[in-house]
């Protein structure tokens, strides 16, 4: 077992590091973790430091392979779990306890300690010096540390903060007054894991899970909607959708791993090999699911459709071994399924071909075997297939020595009961005493036929037994046999599910690059990214022209990159599709560029989307500030950052100055330890105020417009530069705005522009006053009073009212 292994190997390394040294005592790690529903979320202590690292909810494997790589990474000397758990972690417990050189101290709190609400009390109550002692709301501040939308991981927190009170790990000596001291909080990520956040994921459309259409599916279905992992996943079989899905959420820095997948994908993204593709991925369809199967065997559960399904993958799995064994062996997955596929896998093939019989077995709906494989099996079968026409003869010489009011019968076989002699019910025989006849043993009457056992029906009973329940016994001990030579050889059945779900998932990524036109991008342990005419994978497909634009981000010139330009201008795709671009180089995949140069990253972080939570009850500004908080604290040097529109959902200036002292603190660092950051906004007094330090680590960006007439037209071509407006009024405008609501927010922004008064659309000014009044005055003097005809009411109420606000 590779636990075993590394364990093994890690207490020795410490044994050799201490032998020479004087004893004392050695720091502690104290593990709480919970597995649910395909899903472990955990945490540790760290007493050496002080420290507490946290692991967002993560889905693993029944066999929990990522609880078992985390294990051998932090060596925990407690682990703590629950009472009640799922099968999975009680195996992996048991599984964990064999190892003769690592003996952990296990410890089960009762499901109550995990309750999540009491969790949170406890990480609110818990001694946090580094918490500033201005802060009175705990739980908004503690957010900007770790995610609460991880239960499993908040509930093992609880679980673990009441072991570190009970044990008061490093305060043994204090007075009971003072707690358990925890100093920092970090994120943990197994080595070589790059760490991708759930606002990451969402964010860039890498899953995107829908209702499923069908209406039987409306309460519980999901499928997978338009998303990076729904047009790269064309695997043939489940096995390789579901390992695919675990690269995605599992991104990684492994050089070996990657150029592993890069060379299989390369291959087959060939044209020339486009026929051993189809042929492979058609083999592929056939794998099924063999836990399940080889499961289903050890219970002696085996359905029909069970052997159908594990002769057509293990013969699947033989032809995929030979055609893979005329690639080139330079390809480690081919050289891997060549060596892997073992003889086993024919063995096993020629064993179920030459045993079982598929067409019997369906018909008959049981296991049946072939002729020619158990004498004494073929035998009783061909009694079997002989007996009606003997039966027939047998009833002809009982009907001799019937009544000879009995003008037939027959003698029939039931399985269970045996031979009987069945005759037609006479007229005369009513009552069940009536049914009686000499020399016979009545048994039972159905359809008016009555059944009867006689003396020659019971030599038959003797001399030839029950024969089909015989043959069934028979044939059930040879599927016993056959089962037991087959979980022999299951070793090399889960090799196959695992490379072939391998291939799949290679083949699959393949297939995309070729339709869509991807590159495989050169990857190196350099902090440098090139993206020469990068396009998004998503929208590319959505839009009938899409632009392409490069991206180049060193390690001393431009790795902090502001964008400015105006709305709709496309800043936000170009930041996406530059994650986007990483992440898939990350998982091995080609990437939608001319050309790709990746050094490899260790986080890709963003701030593009603010995902409410009722649950933790913060604004969308706090959360706004939270995923910053985040990318500030938890990035390194070798980071990827994207940021769009921060600062926007508080007051303009302040929301400037959030932003201006953001950047600035990554302008300030060493350039060793500045990540690639790429950044939108449309705060342009950020450069127009030069509120940003000088210096060669700062590039400016903006994406071209061209305005014909009053039409604003989008380039979607990146340059250097800033933009000097946003263009807002066009944008409204093509939006639908009305046109008089849009002119008068031009007058409003350039009286603010200027420093002018802005007047109310609802009060004329006084000027216009002046002169309505002038009119009025001017109206009035010429009306000749002293001329009897004038009608001053019908002059008042028709002609000088009704016109007054209307001056000519």
């Amino acid at each position: 077992m590779a636990l075993q292994n590394a364990v093994r190997r890690e207490v020795t390394n410490q044994a050799s590091l201490n032998g020479d040294e004087e004893e004392e005592e050695s720091p502690e790690v104290i593990l709480s973790v919970l597995a649910q529903h395909g899903q472990v979320g955990l945490c540790f202590y760290d007493s050496k430091d002080y420290t507490l690292h946290y692991m967002a909810d993560t889905p693993d494997s029944t066999d929990l392979n990522l609880l078992e790589r985390v294990i051998q990474e932090i060596s925990p000397h407690v682990i703590i779990t629950s009472a009640k758990q799922e099968r999975s972690m009680v195996r992996f417990m048991h599984t964990l306890g064999s190892i003769p050189d690592y003996k952990p101290e296990v410890v089960t709190y009762p499901c109550v300690d995990f309750g999540l609400e009491v969790s949170k009390q406890r990480l609110l109550s818990a001694h946090l010096p580094f918490l500033p002692a201005s802060i009175t709301d705990r739980l908004s501040y503690l957010t900007s540390y770790m995610s609460f939308d991880s239960p499993l991981m908040l509930r093992s927190l609880g679980a673990l903060l009441k072991c570190l009170d009970r044990r008061r790990v490093g305060v043994e000596l204090e007075d009971s007054s003072v707690g358990v001291p925890i100093l920092q909080f970090h994120t943990y990520t197994l080595t070589g894991v790059v760490y991708v956040d759930r606002d990451t994921y969402s964010v860039l459309q890498i899953f995107k899970s829908e209702l499923h259409p069908s209406v039987y599916k409306m309460q519980s279905g999901e499928k997978e909607g338009f998303s990076l992992y729904e047009i790269l996943n064309r695997c043939k079989c489940k096995f390789g959708s579901r390992l695919l899905r675990r690269w995605f959420l599992r991104p990684t820095r492994d050089m070996e791993v990657l150029h592993r997948r890069q060379e299989a994908i390369r291959f087959f993204a060939s044209p020339r090999n486009s026929d051993v593709a189809g042929t492979l991925q058609s083999l592929l369809r056939n794998i099924r699911n063999i836990p399940t199967l080889l499961r289903r065997m050890s219970l002696s559960h085996t359905k029909v459709t069970d052997w159908q399904s594990l002769y057509k993958t293990v013969y699947s799995a033989v032809c995929i071994r030979d055609t893979v064994r005329v690639l080139p062996q330079s390809v480690g997955l081919f050289r891997e399924i060549s060596e892997g596929f073992s003889d086993d896998l024919q063995h096993v093939a020629s064993l179920i071909s030459k045993v079982v019989d598929f067409e019997s077995s369906s018909t008959e709906n049981r296991f049946t075997i072939k002729p020619n494989v158990d004498p004494a099996i073929d035998e009783k079968k061909k009694k079997m297939m002989g007996l009606s026409d003997f039966l027939t003869d047998v009833a002809r010489r009982e009907l001799e020595h019937l009544d000879s009011r009995i003008t037939s019968c027959c003698v029939i076989y039931i399985p269970l009961i045996g031979f009987l002699l069945s005759v037609p019910r006479l007229p005369s025989m009513v009552e069940k005493e009536d049914f009686e006849i000499a020399g016979l043993d009545f048994m039972f009457l159905s359809e008016e036929r009555l059944h009867y056992r006689s003396q020659r029906t019971k030599e038959l009973d003797d001399l030839l037994g029950d024969l089909h329940c015989d043959i069934r016994d028979m044939e059930t001990a040879v599927m016993t046999q056959l089962q037991t030579a087959i979980l022999e050889k299951s070793p090399s059945l889960y090799k196959v599910l695992d490379l072939s779900a391998e291939l799949d998932c290679l083949m699959a990524m393949s297939s995309a690059s070729q339709e869509y036109g991807y590159t495989s991008p050169k990857l190196a342990a350099h902090r440098r990214i090139l993206l020469t005419q990068a396009r998004h994978p998503l929208l590319e497909l959505c839009s009938p022209l899409f632009v392409a634009n490069s991206f180049q981000s060193s390690e001393t010139n431009g790795r902090v990159k502001v964008i400015t330009g105006p709305n709709s201008s496309g800043k936000s795709i170009y930041l996406k599709q530059v994650g986007l671009a990483v992440f898939m180089a990350l998982i091995g995949s080609d990437v939608p560029a001319k050309e790709a140069e990746i050094g490899l990253v260790d986080g890709i972080f963003t701030r593009m989307q603010s995902r409410e939570s009722v649950s933790v009850g913060l604004s969308t500004f706090m959360i706004d500030l939270n995923q910053m908080a985040h990318a500030i604290n938890s990035s390194t040097g070798n980071s990827l950052i994207l940021i769009d529109e921060f600062g926007k959902g508080t007051n303009t200036v302040d929301g400037l100055s959030l932003l201006a002292a953001s950047i600035s603190h990554w302008l300030n660092e060493v350039p060793g330890k500045v990540p690639h950051v790429l950044l939108a906004t449309n705060f342009h007094s950020l450069l127009q105020l030069g509120l940003l330090p000088s210096t060669s680590l700062l590039s400016l960006l903006t994406l071209e417009t061209a305005v014909d007439g009053d039409e604003l037209v989008f380039l979607y071509q990146l340059k250097e530069g800033m933009c000097q407006s946003s263009y807002a009024a066009n944008i409204a405008l093509l939006a639908g705005l009305p046109t008089s609501l849009v002119q008068r927010g031009v007058e409003v922004s350039e009286l603010y522009r200027t420093g002018q008064t802005i007047k109310r659309v609802d009060r004329h000014s006084l000027d216009e006053h002046t002169n309505r009044c002038h009119w009025l005055v001017d109206k009035f003097l010429s009306v000749d009073l002293n001329d009897k005809d004038v009608d001053l009411q019908k002059f008042l109420k028709e002609e000088l009212l009704p016109s007054a606000g209307d001056p000519q």
